[in-house]
Parts: structure tokens; sequence; C-alpha cells
């Protein structure tokens, strides 16, 4: 049974009301576990924010898309993956602020996709054991999601 947190939408609302001035952005990420036990890892490129830290792959949810349907398309666009939805299993989320933003991100878990990982945009990819993420500066926000899944795998 997955570990979850809140409903984030509840949150949005809190987050609002301490910080109305500060956007709440809804980014979905995904933790790939492949048949070794290993997560992939993604590296923000130089041409990002927070570059050179190492993050759970994902991407910004648009406006009328589901988290669901946000990491189905860019799992597709950033590394050539096709997920269905029915394997994806929500795990729990992060709810970070930063300074220009408020963070909300729901981690999901995949064991099953078609495909092999692929950068296509401009990312340095890593298969990484757990025990050896804190080898991987991350940015704040992913952090707390590394201890959830360190209990829950």
């Amino acid at each position: 049974m997955p570990i979850t947190g809140p409903d984030p939408s509840c949150l949005e609302a809190e987050v609002r009301e301490a910080r109305p001035d500060v956007p709440v952005i809804l980014v979905a990420a995904i933790a790939l576990i492949d048949v070794d036990g290993r997560i992939l890892l993604a590296q923000r490129p130089e041409s990002k924010s927070m570059a050179g830290l190492w993050e759970f792959p994902g991407g910004k949810v648009e406006e009328g898309e589901t988290p669901e349907v946000a990491l189905i398309r860019e799992l597709h666009e950033e590394l050539e993956l096709d997920i269905s939805e029915s394997c994806l299993a929500p795990l729990t989320f992060a709810s970070h602020a930063y300074e220009d933003f408020h963070l909300l991100m729901p981690l999901y878990l995949c064991r099953v996709w078609k495909g092999n990982p692929t950068a296509k945009e401009g990312q340095v990819l890593k298969w990484v054991r757990l025990e050896k993420f804190n080898d991987y500066p991350m940015p704040p926000a992913d952090i707390p999601l590394v201890a959830i899944l360190r209990d829950f795998l």
C-alpha cells in the first residue's frame, strides 16, 4: 500500500493564504525502478535553474492535465519512454517553499515502461541505488522524498 500524505489540493489553499504573492507550481515526479532495484536520476543541465543537481524525472503539470498525464507526456518528450497510467503508483509528495514560488510535487513509483531512457534535453541520466543517493546533490524539495523511498522500498 502506498504511503501518502495529505491531499495536495488542500495544501495549495494553505500555501496561498500564507504567501498569496508567491505562485504555487505543480510538478509531477517519478521514481523509475529498474529490475536491479536502482532508481533513475537526471542531472539538471547548465541551462536550467539549480543546474548540476540530481532530481527525479518529471515536469510541470500544464493547465488541464492531471499529474499522471503530465508524467506520461514529460517522460515521452524528455526520455523517450512510454508509460501507461496504470503503471504509475502514487507514493507521496513534497511541499517546498522556494524564494520565488512554492512547489507541490507528487512522487510516483513505476517499475514497468517501454523503451530505454534517452536524454533528450541535455540532462545526464544515471541509475542509482538508494544507499548511494547521498553522493548525488539534489534540490531541496527532492531530499525528503528520498527518506520516504528508503522507508518504503
